[in-house]
């Protein structure tokens, strides 16, 4: 029986009447009628007869009226229930605590809470509580001794707050501390400064060198696998990755800032971006070339994207990335559509052209002054805001353009064409063909309109529907801006600051003289010249510094051809979180690469003792002897320094240094070659393949892209060396 039963279980009658219990006669005859009355004898279960000196039966507590079972386990109560310890915790407290547990341990508190709830619903109906535990304990399989210590957890807590008291204790019980081994603070502080090094050694050879220095220095050392759990409990991954793979692997670990398109509208914001496509292109031949075909190069793709819907507004196509480029494409966007707000561009040279930003307080590129001629964003009216440089994430166009990769580059139109997106996945058919530019222009015009109206778009804004319905939509109800017929110069035409002749005014531009009458008025002012970039002789429009239309110029000389303060409070935590991680990597990396060194000097291995052979092999045949040489006459001497000579005069010279522009050079004149068919041997495509590869390649094409060869035949001209920014023409 359960602890809470009677004391005693079977009774006779002669100790029923003696008990005196209620609802039972107080005589041993009027116990034994109600028996006989009853049919107690009938249960087998709770009547038997009595074992020992007399006979008689014996009859369980159980078959008793329910008035004297309650006075007997009233008796039988434990007085030593479980009292309630002394909530050391809050209301507050406890339930923080509640929230941490594990669901496991949360299910078994409401399984005691269910059971609780039992004891008390019998309790309402009329039972008393010691019955009402003892039926519960039965029918749930738990001791009523468990049951009691329940109801002592939740004695005089609130009905709503019993389940966090009900939990399981011993997830709150302090646990005892850990036995920490001991060990030296130097020795620690050598082993994590050398692991915590950009070299990234393995823990475990760092250990091995942290354990020769203790050793040498008498330090108390500890287990590897002890020093792995103090380093993961001591430095956090954040300052590991900082110290063992930078500070660009650190901005990774930090996450990017999420903005919300639904506050913005159609073409109140867009942003730009070049983007170079993995095919080659065969470019028309130009006029006066002495071969009948083009360049073959790869294209650059300058477009504009409506940030709010994602739909690719205008787009054009270059050799290079160029201003002239993006003048032309944002001249076609506001045609088609309106005038953007918000500009979001790119740092790089021909976005921060001052014909297109000029007049911006900030750029990355090209000084900045106080007399910059206004570019055609600031004067379109558009507030320019400038991309975080190498951060992709910040251009929502980098999506777009991916898509691209995959959409048109692959297009199977561009079979054979198609160059891989990195050197080493290049295809099986690589360099086989070349797409002509008009093919190319179609194919891509396609790519795009498919770009724009595909449906099943997953954006906050597009719920499925394309980027071009998202537009439409958004656009049939924006306040946009539209361009008058004088703004159209501005992007029809580049920019370019001047100061007019002194005494007749004539403007001198690209080497060509442009001249009208009026424009003596203006001799010696600065003025500002729009013009065609495709059509220099066809003239010049010409502005005042402060941008006022005065007049057109014919050529005379023909003779040369967003929300800023979130984005403020974003970075401003990356750095502090940055600023933070390099503290604490200072505060762990206590000693430099140089003083690991020197430590691991001072207790360099000696070398090993020699071994000595403990059988040795008999010889018993006599060596022969070994004449000395005879003395080499001068006539023999003077011959064999005349042999030498000879040799070193036929011995292959080393070649002379290549200077990085001469490399390239090289580089380029293999690659046209290629490009004409011509052919090449085998040592020179290894190289070829090779060099293209190296950084100094991906510098010396990209002064090249931007000057052409006059960048080289400048460098062959001084000798080699890189000119200055002020040897080529900007």
């Amino acid at each position: 029986m359960s602890a809470a039963a009677p004391t005693q279980i079977w009774w006779t009658a002669a100790e029923i009447a003696a008990a005196r219990l209620p609802d039972m006669p107080s005589s041993r005859q009027g116990v034994e009628n109600q028996v006989k009355k009853q049919g107690w004898r009938n249960d087998p279960q709770h009547a038997r007869r009595r074992a020992g000196r007399g006979g008689g039966w014996e009859y369980h507590w159980k078959l008793f009226p329910i008035a004297a079972q309650k006075k007997l386990l009233a008796e039988a109560a434990p007085q030593d229930r479980v009292k309630p310890a002394t909530a050391a915790l809050s209301r507050d407290d406890i339930w923080a605590w509640y929230d941490e547990l594990p669901d496991s341990v949360k299910s078994k508190a409401a399984d005691r809470l269910r059971r609780v709830q039992m004891v008390e619903a019998m309790v309402a109906s009329g039972t008393t509580k010691f019955l009402a535990v003892s039926e519960v304990a039965g029918v749930t399989g738990v001791s009523e001794k468990t049951l009691w210590n329940w109801f002592a957890l939740i004695e005089g807590v609130r009905a709503d707050d019993r389940l966090p008291h009900l939990a399981p204790r011993h997830r709150a019980a302090a646990r005892k501390p850990a036995k920490k081994t001991e060990f030296s603070l130097e020795f620690w502080d050598q082993l994590k400064s050398d692991y915590l090094r950009p070299a990234g050694p393995s823990f475990s050879s760092c250990y091995r060198r942290a354990v020769r220095v203790a050793k040498s220095n008498g330090w108390a050392i500890a287990p590897e696998r002890t020093l792995r759990r103090w380093l993961k409990q001591e430095v956090s991954q954040p300052t590991m990755v900082l110290a063992r793979k930078g500070v660009d692997a650190l901005k990774r670990l930090y996450p990017s800032q999420t903005r919300d398109k639904t506050a913005l509208h159609a073409l109140e914001a867009v942003n730009a971006d070049f983007h170079k496509f993995d095919v080659f292109v065969r470019w028309p031949a130009e006029p006066g070339s002495n071969s009948g075909e083009g360049l073959v190069t790869r294209p650059q793709m300058v477009a504009f994207q409506d940030i709010f819907s994602g739909r690719i507004l205008s787009w054009r196509v270059d050799m290079t990335p160029n201003s002239a480029a993006v003048t032309l494409c944002f001249g076609d966007m506001i045609e088609d559509f309106g005038i953007p707000d918000h500009i979001l561009l790119d740092n790089g040279r021909e976005f921060a052209a001052k014909a297109l930003t000029g007049g911006t307080p900030t750029r990355y590129r090209f000084r900045v002054r106080e007399d910059d001629v206004q570019g055609l964003f600031v004067a379109m009216g558009s507030e320019v805001h400038w991309a975080t440089p190498y951060s992709g994430q910040s251009k929502p166009i980098e999506r777009a353009f991916r898509d691209m990769c995959d959409n048109i580059a692959k297009d199977p139109r561009f079979d054979g064409a198609y160059t891989g997106n990195r050197p080493d996945a290049k295809p099986e058919d690589y360099g086989s063909r070349a797409i002509d530019l008009d093919e190319f222009l179609t194919v891509l015009a396609e790519g795009i309109e498919e770009h724009n109206t595909r449906q099943g778009r997953r954006s906050e804004v597009a719920w499925g529907r394309s980027f071009a319905e998202v537009f439409d939509e958004s656009y049939a109800t924006a306040p946009i801006r539209k361009a008058t017929a004088e703004q159209r110069r501005l992007w029809l035409l580049g920019a370019e600051g001047l100061r007019a002749n002194s005494s007749t005014g004539l403007v001198k531009f690209q080497k060509n003289e442009y001249y009208a009458e009026w424009m003596q008025d203006i001799a010696g002012e600065r003025i500002i010249a729009r013009f065609d970039p495709a059509d220099l002789f066809s003239g010049i429009h010409i502005y005042s510094a402060d941008n006022a239309y005065l007049g057109f110029a014919p050529c005379k000389l023909k003779a040369g051809f967003f929300d800023m303060a979130e984005a403020r409070a974003h970075s401003k935590a990356r750095k502090n979180w940055l600023r933070a991680e390099k503290d604490a990597l200072a505060a762990h990396r206590k000693l430099r690469a140089a003083e690991i060194g020197n430590a691991l000097d001072a207790v360099a291995m000696p070398a090993a003792d020699p071994v000595e052979a403990k059988v040795v092999r008999p010889v018993f045949d006599k060596p022969a002897k070994i004449s000395k040489p005879e003395p080499v006459g001068a006539d023999v001497a003077a011959a064999q320094a005349a042999i030498v000579a000879d040799i070193a005069a036929h011995r292959d010279q080393p070649d002379p240094v290549e200077t990085p522009k001469e490399r390239f050079s090289r580089a380029l004149q293999l690659e046209r070659r290629l490009e004409a068919g011509e052919p090449v041997t085998a040592d020179q495509q290894r190289w070829l393949s090779i060099y293209q590869t190296q950084p100094e390649y991906a510098a010396e094409r990209g002064m090249w892209e931007d000057f052409g060869d006059r960048y080289l035949a400048r460098g062959a001209a001084v000798g080699g060396q890189r000119p200055s920014g002020g040897d080529i023409e900007q």
